[in-house]
């Protein structure tokens, strides 16, 4: 009972997934639409160089038995005016066919990658903290040109070869049946041959996608982190590692080889059997005066390519396999629904005044993670009850209950051991997640019922590394308001207190910062963030550990940007350095994730709570 019940569940799960193809094949048929005429022109221009190039041996024919045969020299210059015009009619036609290819290819393609690259914008911030970058990098690279070849080439290969294919079967047929017959009688060693490619071939090609995937992951970490590697002398590991993601890799592709080396010699061997028997069985009955010798011609000139087809249809199965094999990867993540989508009724929230409110909040990353994971699968239900089910086990909750207002133009510090829940908290309130249990409200509005877009508008974040992107610094501060001129760049260092550490850099605003800032000190890189958060004019901040890459001397410089920054805004701001938030209207301390003191720096000081031996302990430590 139990094996007829798993034999069920496979069952349906293949027949699941094969619906699944079927619909992912017509979705990417129905990026073809934009480019329907060109479409149409490039299989026109398909279908006359298919006739041009089946001319040739049916002319062979005519001249041998009505030409040369009958020594008749007008047909036999007719027939060879013909074959010219055939050849030039294939070059045209084969022209256009491969340019209109290529170009409907190359824009549907284009299409493909811009698609997943704004599904992926729109992804919230859970969803890369479960992702490998590399993994995303390799879909919109290595998967999307897995798809160049079927896309470009397969579609094409697959009408040509079974058009020529079927047209040369009819010619050969109502040329002489008993001869085409005899020639088609090895064809089900091709049947059986090409059915056992097929079936092993599928997973070869899936197996191909996956190890490369793993590389370029990998390649992404080890890059990204080589400081790390290098600081501890990891080299040799490092390269060990990708040694073995090599070796795996090579030995999927080598399945592929070893695949290509049996099938298609297989097929070159039946090919010169089929040949044989037309000269054996053909050859016999020219010699009886049962054919024309031109009907022989005719057929050893259709055999001689009959297994074209076959072999390119062959090929066309492999990039069909790999084509889809990508295919699958890049559905998959297309399929992936953001944590964090604005509702159908959300409405743009007018200029903020700034007051935040938390209700009864109540936060996990692993129910988060379990039902975008059930999302996937495409059941919204099971995706609510995994949440559920996952967020009740009390331990994997990051917050709890917290009830907590920050007041318009008020900043609030948050405070607390590392792991504590001070960060989710903060990210809470840009909507970076949404709450399993409770509410988070700006101006009395659900974040919910407000669309993301109007609410990031207004507001600044500053994360505890300094983020920048490639280009000048000028570049990466005018990132916070695009179209900012260089005067409210300028004036946007100065207040900041950066301006004198981007003049000493060699060029000043015009310096190129690297990948990710790498020519700037992490010091040079907060500054800049600093500069870029207040160039937008955000009506509310935060400021993740946002001085933690600052050292004390460069602290104390910005100290007064650092106020003119949160100057009539409303701030929250994360600090383990407690000298950053002495001064904060208010501090709250976190403890696993529930809010455990209240209070301005005396109040909580005199208290002799929480708050005051972590600022002992800090005192401690900085003396």
């Amino acid at each position: 009972m139990l094996a007829r019940g798993k034999s069920f569940m496979a069952t349906w799960r293949r027949l699941r997934a094969e619906k699944a193809r079927e619909r992912r094949i017509r979705e990417m048929l129905s990026m073809l639409r934009p480019y329907r005429w060109r479409v149409l022109a490039m299989f026109a221009a398909l279908t006359v160089s298919i006739a041009a190039a089946l001319a040739p041996p049916a002319l062979a024919k005519i001249a041998i038995d009505q030409g040369i045969a009958e020594k008749d020299a007008a047909t036999l210059v007719l027939v060879v005016v013909l074959f010219v015009a055939s050849a030039l009619v294939l070059w045209a036609s084969t022209y256009v066919q491969t340019y209109l290819t290529g170009w409907i290819g190359q824009r549907v393609l284009q299409d493909l990658r811009i698609r997943v690259f704004e599904h992926l914008q729109r992804q919230s911030a859970g969803y890369y903290s479960r992702r490998r970058t590399g993994v995303l990098v390799s879909r919109l690279t290595n998967d999307v040109e897995a798809l160049d070849q079927l896309v470009s080439n397969g579609a094409v290969t697959l009408y040509q070869s079974s058009v020529t294919l079927i047209a040369m079967v009819v010619i050969l047929t109502l040329q002489d049946w008993r001869l085409a017959l005899a020639c088609f009688s090895v064809l089900p060693l091709i049947g059986l041959a090409t059915f056992v490619f097929r079936v092993i071939s599928t997973d070869v090609y899936r197996a191909t996608r996956e190890k490369i995937a793993a590389i370029t992951s990998y390649l992404q970490e080890t890059i990204s982190g080589v400081q790390v590697v290098r600081a501890y002398g990891r080299e040799q590991q490092h390269v060990d590692e990708f040694t073995e993601l090599s070796a795996a890799n090579r030995d999927a592709n080598m399945r592929s080889v070893y695949l290509h080396a049996t099938y298609f010699p297989a097929v070159e061997l039946i090919s010169a059997l089929m040949l044989a028997v037309i000269l054996f069985y053909g050859g016999y009955r020219v010699i009886g005066g049962e054919i024309p010798i031109g009907a022989l011609v005719l057929f050893a000139g259709y055999m001689d390519n009959f297994f074209d087809p076959i072999r390119q249809l062959s090929q066309v199965y492999m990039q069909y396999q790999s084509g889809m094999a990508a295919l699958d990867k890049i559905f998959d993540l297309l399929a992936e629904q953001p944590d964090v989508v604005d509702s159908s009724s959300a409405s743009e929230i007018e200029p903020l005044r700034g007051e935040v409110e938390l209700s009864d909040v109540w936060f996990s990353y692993a129910a988060e993670s379990a039902k975008a994971s059930a999302q996937t699968e495409g059941d919204d239900a099971d995706a609510q009850s995994a949440e559920v089910r996952v967020a009740d086990e009390d331990e994997r909750w990051a917050l709890r209950g917290v009830n907590l207002r920050i007041a318009p133009g008020e900043t609030l510090a948050l405070v607390g051991a590392t792991g504590a829940g001070k960060s989710t908290l903060a990210k809470l309130v840009p909507r970076f997640h949404d709450p399993q249990r409770g509410r988070v409200l700006i101006d009395g509005h659900d974040l919910r019922d407000v669309t993301t877009s109007s609410l990031r508008r207004q507001l600044g974040y500053v994360p505890q590394e300094g983020y920048l992107f490639s280009g000048t610094v000028a570049e990466n501060i005018e990132f916070g308001r695009p179209g900012a001129t260089r005067a409210m760049i300028e004036q946007s260092a100065r207040a900041v207190g950066a301006w004198d550490a981007i003049a000493a850099l060699p060029e000043g605003f015009d310096t190129v910062v690297g990948e990710r800032g790498s020519h700037l000190s992490a010091g040079q890189r907060q500054l800049v963030g600093f500069a870029r958060a207040l160039l937008g004019e955000p009506r509310l901040l935060i400021l993740d550990e946002a001085t933690a890459s600052v050292d004390v001397g460069t602290e104390l410089k910005i100290e007064s940007g650092l106020r003119r920054l949160l100057a009539g805004r409303t701030a929250i701001v994360i600090a383990h350095r407690l000298s950053t938030i002495v001064n904060a209207s208010r501090i709250a301390v976190i403890d696993s994730g529930r809010i455990a003191e209240v209070g301005t720096h005396e109040d909580l000081i005199a208290a002799g709570g929480l708050y005051a031996d972590l600022y002992a302990n800090w005192q401690q430590q900085a003396a």
